[in-house]
């Protein structure tokens, strides 16, 4: 006789539903692969939140152009790839990228602390590129609070790839139902907006398939 013991815990909340952290979408457009070197040009941040009966929703927005950093490198595909031929064009309306780092920064310390969550998680599509070019920023900036985990994601790529067959964000997006507008596509507000919903269905979906921890079971 095997019993299956499990631990009754309420998973409507962000905190314990993510272990003590605090899930935020984020998506860049950069100049290149190599964040050391290449410049950020845009980024975008959204926060979630989880509803009284623990289903979990887009929450919080903000969105940067960003203007290169000085000597960054630009490369001539990446940017023509990304459609921002033009990073130093005032148009743009680019901010510094230490400015728009202490912006997102602050929002998500503030709903971090609200939700009582220990650290903020990075939720990402191919996450580790998104996330190296995030600490590399924050490191030229000088900014020692930087809310997130140095180095654990959440990356919807491979979360997509196991629930839905596809590693790709569109095509992820398009088996969730969720429509997807290639023309809009490599834009910072854009990607994050369709990953946030990405991830928000995957988390919902296994909500609705009995969740986590599963029932206790007798053999």
């Amino acid at each position: 006789m095997f019993m299956l013991m499990t631990q009754e815990t309420n998973l409507n909340t962000l905190k314990s539903r993510f272990r003590g952290y605090f899930p935020v979408v984020i998506d860049v457009e950069t100049a290149g692969f190599n964040a050391k070197t290449d410049a950020l040009l845009e980024i975008c941040a959204i926060t979630l939140k989880m509803d009284e009966e623990g289903w979990l929703h887009t929450d919080k927005t903000l969105h940067f152009h960003v203007t290169p950093f000085e000597g960054a490198n630009l490369e001539k595909e990446a940017l023509e790839f990304n459609g921002i031929r033009e990073p130093f064009s005032l148009l743009r309306g680019a901010i510094d990228e230490g400015q728009a780092l202490k912006d997102i920064f602050s929002l998500i310390r503030k709903d971090q602390k609200a939700a009582q969550c220990q650290r903020a998680i990075m939720v990402a599509h191919n996450a580790n590129f998104d996330l190296s070019f995030l600490m590399a920023a924050a490191q030229r900036a000088h900014l020692k609070r930087n809310p997130f985990h140095p180095f654990v994601t959440l990356d919807t790529a491979a979360l997509s790839g196991l629930t839905l067959g596809q590693t790709v964000l569109a095509k992820a997006c398009i088996a969730a139902g969720i429509p997807f507008d290639n023309a809009k596509a490599h834009s910072a507000l854009y990607d994050t907006q369709r990953t946030a919903d990405l991830f928000c269905i995957m988390v919902n979906r296994w909500k609705t398939l009995g969740g986590w921890p599963p029932p206790a079971t007798e053999d």
